[in-house]
């Protein structure tokens, strides 16, 4: 955990704070002085989360994400960590998996920044989404609906970089590769169910990470703690991949 204070002053929204990826990264805002304000879908989540102001806000709902952006006269930090994996070919996504997967990761994605860059558009301000490269950055079995609604993220945050540059708001895409998380934990259970085994399903995911191991969520909130401070504060429209080698 970082010892420093370079976010300091910061006012900080960070949306999926429940858990994995999400939850690190809030904790890490804080830790490093930030005034964090964190949401999920699920509140239970959020009680044993140390943060000063949490909130059930559901990222799908427009006027739920509006009414949760209108309390803020200033924003000067958002990490969108909403998503959502798929699992299946094209063949095995349905219409009702393919609007589900775009709904949770896309439409969240720009009904918060939507709601956001106009808290940011007087101060400045830095926003960085939770992309992947599964997928959205190099092309992975069985992921059809999650690589497309992952790289609608990237695009979105590129264009949003490209709008607002001149107001002085950065955007960025941190893609990690496989990350130990919660919802890792639910595709291991799947997949054990169809190899009869769960350390084979686990060695599986593990198999396609050259560095041999999986991600953390805390290495994830690293670099967005370091993208949302002045030292990250050149970078901007940028798609980071931390993943473990998968894209070399």
């Amino acid at each position: 955990m970082a010892s420093t204070q370079r976010l300091e002053g910061k006012i900080a929204v960070v949306t999926a704070a429940g858990q994995g990826i999400g939850r690190a990264v809030a904790e890490r805002l804080a830790a490093e002085g930030a005034e964090v304000h964190a949401s999920d879908l699920n509140p239970s989540l959020l009680t044993t989360l140390a943060c000063a102001h949490i909130d059930t806000m559901d990222g799908t709902c427009a006027k739920a994400v509006d009414a949760y952006f209108a309390k803020f006269s200033r924003i000067d930090i958002l990490i969108h960590a909403v998503g959502y994996v798929h699992q299946g070919t094209i063949e095995e996504c349905e219409p009702e998996d393919w609007r589900r997967s775009m709904e949770i990761t896309l439409d969240s994605a720009y009904l918060v920044l939507r709601a956001a860059v106009p808290k940011m558009t007087t101060f400045g301000g830095s926003i960085t989404t939770i992309g992947s490269v599964v997928s959205s950055i190099k092309g992975m079995p069985r992921r059809a609906a999650y690589g497309a609604a992952k790289g609608g993220v990237i695009a979105l945050t590129k264009s949003v970089a490209a709008d607002y540059v001149t107001k002085r708001i950065r955007a960025n895409c941190v893609c990690p590769g496989t990350v130990a998380s919660p919802s890792l934990e639910v595709r291991i259970d799947e997949l054990a169910r169809s190899t009869g085994s769960r350390e084979v399903a686990y060695n599986s995911f593990v198999s396609r990470q050259p560095l041999g191991r999986l991600g953390t969520p805390q290495e994830i909130a690293g670099l967005c703690a370091f993208l949302a401070s002045e030292d990250g504060s050149f970078i901007t429209g940028q798609a980071i991949n931390v993943d473990g080698g998968i894209t070399i």
